[in-house]
């Protein structure tokens, strides 16, 4: 990591990616959910390489662009079939992870929004509603920014503006950087819901790496889209968990102010996997909202 970033910015990269990653385990789907887990994986050949994805669903088309060190099968599919009853949903693979090939080095969070672009194209999807979460919703930010007629409208879960105004995320332990200590049992009932996905291979750790970078880049305000943030004219839901100790709800506040006309929901009890612990109050909101 390059001095201007600093110790003190390796060490919030380092807490963030730890506490991210402890939301990727792969385990039950109910009956209700099978449409969803059971879609299969297709390769859309894309103008930056192949792009792995799932598409389930009909309606207006929306895309779903993934956090840190995830795969497409982290998409709690109780959220996704809520979704897919009104949408197309499209969920698919960053940038070296499954089937997607992987962007030249070194990777931005600009490159990833390129290539979520890419997929978009060749689906022939128009413009269609993106939903990101985490490090996903800074791809979807700068897919906004770089490809304004790509994105009708925009939903930004529990992610960080790209200006540098981030605050930095506290200690957290066991379940408290994605599910508060008290909400064990959602975090159980998560695991429940993405285990009847098919097994889907752990990201390169070189990918891991790369992501790390990129979301360093973005969170000192190093990224050229990560700076044009004000410039998102498209409607825009910000929602995220009240107690979310990864993205700390002053970031929260701090991207709400710069994109104008944005809406923000802060969920209470909730961390920084809000969608999936409250997705049966979230999905009607963003299925409003749409």
């Amino acid at each position: 990591m390059t001095a201007r970033r600093g110790g003190a910015l390796a060490l919030v990269v380092a807490l963030l990616c730890a506490a991210l990653s402890a939301c990727g385990s792969a385990p039950k789907a109910t009956p209700a959910v099978e449409s969803v887990v059971s879609a299969p994986v297709r390769i859309a050949h894309t103008s930056l390489g192949a792009v792995g994805y799932r598409s389930v669903g009909s309606g207006p088309p929306l895309v779903l662009i993934m956090g840190y060190g995830l795969t497409m099968e982290s998409w709690d599919p109780r959220l996704v079939h809520a979704l897919a009853e009104h949408h197309r949903v499209v969920m698919f693979d960053n940038s070296g992870i499954g089937h997607t090939r992987p962007l030249p080095a070194p990777v931005s969070i600009g490159a990833m929004a390129g290539q979520a672009s890419a997929l978009i194209t060749t689906l022939g999807l128009g413009r269609p509603d993106v939903l990101g979460w985490s490090m996903g919703g800074m791809i979807a930010q700068a897919l906004a920014v770089l490809h304004p007629g790509q994105v009708h409208r925009l939903v930004l879960c529990a992610t960080f503006p790209g200006n540098g105004e981030n605050n930095a995320p506290q200690k957290t332990g066991g379940l408290r950087g994605d599910f508060p200590a008290d909400q064990g049992g959602a975090y159980n009932a998560y695991e429940a819901a993405i285990a009847h996905y098919p097994a889907a291979s752990a990201p390169p750790a070189v990918t891991k790496s790369q992501q790390v970078y990129a979301m360093s880049d973005w969170w000192v305000g190093n990224d050229a889209a990560g700076r044009e943030t004000p410039r998102i004219a498209v409607p825009t839901l910000i929602a995220d968990g009240a107690g979310d100790s990864i993205d700390p709800v002053p970031n929260d506040r701090v991207l709400a102010s710069i994109i104008s006309g944005s809406k923000l929901k802060l969920y209470p009890d909730a961390g920084h996997a809000f969608l999936f612990q409250d997705w049966s109050s979230f999905a009607p909101l963003v299925n409003s909202f749409l």
